[in-house]
């Protein structure tokens, strides 16, 4: 059995764009959408001695209202609409342990305007187990915001340091199904010791180190070219890795990162780079766990 695109779900406009957007992404994968609302029901205002397995009626209203919206716009797609109870984060990423991909709206309804990402979203994605895609409500059919990109295109964050396999064939995988162009986006850094003792490289230095950027970029790419030669692949590389990655994202119809998975610690499980890109970048973004 195919396992479902999950989409989290609290009534507000954030969440409707993820669930339409996660429709679009079930009938691209052939998969089913699955529509989940967590509902913390000890801090609801129940009595303890509450029936906890039964949903409060409001809480069943919100994924009802979901899932007809969606089959209003994608009448064929198979539409499964669940309440858990547990708390946001929590029920989330629990119920997206069998599924293929978790998908979050940026800010829910208790977040504040001034947020770009709500504190629900950026903890879930922090601990999924599977990749997790942020949506930004927006004017185009799919939930996101922007001018569509001619040709589509998805962006993916490489760190030609540290690459893993997972989060390149998560992309390629992702454009191969829209048909779209794949930008391998490289941000690199002056090393450490210049800004260590205050030194600015000159021109030509800089050039050096960015031709030596570029050619190790190409060194991880030079197999996948052969794995998907039906999929344009253009590189990129840039002096600032987050700067040069959330630029590069414009209007991709999908930014993808990394996010190392470090079940053991206690700390941010976000990457600076990641972090800045979920903040800053109007496009969905996905972010995928490797280890």
């Amino acid at each position: 059995m195919t396992p479902p695109v999950l989409a989290g779900v609290d009534g507000s406009p954030a969440s409707t764009a993820a669930a339409h957007w996660a429709a679009e992404e079930a009938l691209r994968r052939d998969a089913p959408l699955r529509l989940v609302h967590a509902w913390p029901w000890l801090t609801d205002g129940r009595a303890a001695y509450a029936d906890t397995d039964a949903p409060p009626a409001a809480a069943e209203q919100v994924v009802l209202d979901a899932a007809a919206a969606v089959r209003r716009r994608h009448p064929g797609l198979a539409v499964r609409a669940d309440v858990v109870l547990d708390a946001a984060v929590d029920g989330l990423v629990a119920a997206a342990a069998d599924a293929a991909l978790l998908v979050l709206g940026s800010r829910g309804l208790g977040g504040f305007a001034g947020l770009l990402l709500g504190s629900v979203s950026m903890a879930t994605v922090a601990r999924s187990a599977v990749p997790a895609v942020v949506v930004r409500p927006g004017g185009r059919p799919d939930g996101t915001t922007g001018a569509p990109a001619a040709p589509p295109e998805v962006v993916v964050g490489i760190d030609t340091r540290a690459v893993d396999e997972t989060v390149l064939a998560f992309a390629f995988r992702e454009a191969a199904l829209r048909g779209a162009r794949l930008r391998a986006v490289h941000g690199w850094d002056l090393p450490p010791a210049f800004a260590t003792v205050g030194f600015v490289p000159s021109q030509p230095e800089v050039a050096e180190l960015q031709a030596l950027e570029v050619k190790a970029l190409s060194q991880v790419l030079a197999g996948w070219r052969d794995r998907y030669p039906g999929t344009e692949l253009v590189e990129q590389v840039g002096l600032g890795a987050a700067r040069t990655l959330v630029a590069a994202a414009g209007a991709a119809d999908l930014v993808v990162v990394g996010r190392r998975d470090r079940p053991h610690d206690f700390g941010r499980r976000l990457g600076l780079v990641a972090h800045a890109v979920l903040q800053h970048a109007d496009a969905p973004v996905a972010v995928v766990p490797h280890p």
